[in-house]
């Protein structure tokens, strides 16, 4: 049915070959689909476990954090800004606004690249 030269093939040969490319195509789709839920079902049979563990095995959970001192509003989240510079930026907009810096609250400070 199939020629061994695929030079001079009819419009039959032609098909049959198209056919089963596609079926070849597709069959590898469904193991690349089948591969990839066993491994969804893998990780998601590991999170499982890892949230059932019980508490004395479970890593130790991070202190609380310090009571903030009398006057200030809290801590700041600083993003690529080191301390000095954002203590410096705290001060210059405690002065501009005319207030003191402890009746201020600043989030976080970020960088602008």
């Amino acid at each position: 049915m199939l020629s061994s030269t695929l030079d001079s093939i009819g419009i039959l040969d032609a098909g049959i070959v198209a056919v089963l490319g596609y079926i070849v195509v597709f069959f590898g789709l469904i193991l690349l689909m089948a591969v990839v839920i066993a491994m969804s079902k893998i990780f998601t049979m590991k999170d499982a476990k890892k949230a059932a563990q019980p508490a004395e095995e479970a890593p130790a959970a991070p202190a609380a954090p310090a009571p903030t001192a009398p006057g200030t509003a809290g801590g700041v989240k600083l993003y690529d800004v080191p301390p000095k510079t954002a203590a410096m930026l705290m001060a210059i907009v405690a002065d501009k606004m005319g207030k003191p810096l402890n009746e201020l609250r600043f989030i976080s400070i970020k960088e602008v690249k």
